[in-house]
């Protein structure tokens, strides 16, 4: 269901920072046309070995084109495109709460808050242990927290539990969130309350990734008032507070 991809990187796709895409113009499955690109997150940037690495789910016929690759084949991609995480110098310890595949989006920020020395706690949700991914990773950044559905651990009401302790023990200078809308949510009403600003990455299907198709077009509030913005361009990194969801 989920696939590692790792592909040999000119020196221009090694300047990608946190949280910004490629677009993949994936083999086609079949005997049909692919006629766009998938936009895929980075979930590794590893420039000592010139390499970027993706977690992608196997949805459709452009990511079953994707787990058609073999060692040693060519793949066109596009990129790096988007706006992506930031990280304040002042900020001793931040948050990461991610599900699923979004999961894969939060990898690189915690890579870059450990290299700064700040502090990361990852809160992994997923269906099962089967489906928490990149644990390792995370691992090597900072603590690791797995939510489950299988166990329950995954509600909101336990997810909001182990936030308010991060809060109460001043490890949560800032929190970053993909993945999940309700997640998303949770995330923006206890930043709102703390006042402790946030990053989300939205996962949006994009068509030409540039911004004149206004295929990813998705709605904001700003200082009060909705505002349209597109995903590609002017994300695909938001503020927590002006993200109204999926």
């Amino acid at each position: 269901e989920y696939k590692h991809l790792v592909v040999e990187a000119s020196p221009k796709a090694l300047s990608v920072t946190p949280g910004q895409f490629f677009n993949l113009l994936c083999p086609s499955p079949d005997v049909g046309e692919l006629f766009f690109r998938r936009p895929q997150s980075v979930y590794r940037i590893d420039r000592a070995q010139r390499r970027i690495e993706f977690l992608y789910k196997c949805v459709g016929r452009g990511t079953r084109g994707l787990a058609t690759l073999r060692r040693g084949d060519n793949l066109n991609m596009v990129g790096p495109l988007g706006v992506g995480f930031k990280l304040d110098p002042s900020w001793r310890h931040i948050v990461v709460l991610g599900r699923g595949v979004g999961i894969a989006t939060l990898g690189p920020i915690s890579q870059a808050a450990r290299e700064r020395q700040i502090g990361v706690t990852a809160i992994l949700s997923a269906r099962n242990p089967d489906f928490v991914m990149a644990d390792a990773l995370f691992r090597e950044a900072g603590d690791v927290v797995s939510v489950l559905d299988t166990d329950g651990t995954s509600a909101d009401e336990n997810v909001e539990r182990i936030l308010s302790g991060l809060i109460a023990q001043k490890r949560a200078d800032a929190f970053f969130t993909c993945g999940s809308n309700r997640l998303l949510q949770l995330m923006k009403r206890l930043g709102r309350t703390h006042n402790i600003p946030g990053q989300v990455a939205m996962e949006q299907v994009m068509a030409c990734g540039l911004g004149p198709c206004y295929v990813c077009v998705r709605t904001f509030e700003v200082n009060g008032k909705p505002e349209l913005r597109r995903v590609c361009i002017d994300g695909p990194v938001f503020d927590l507070q002006e993200a109204v969801g999926w």
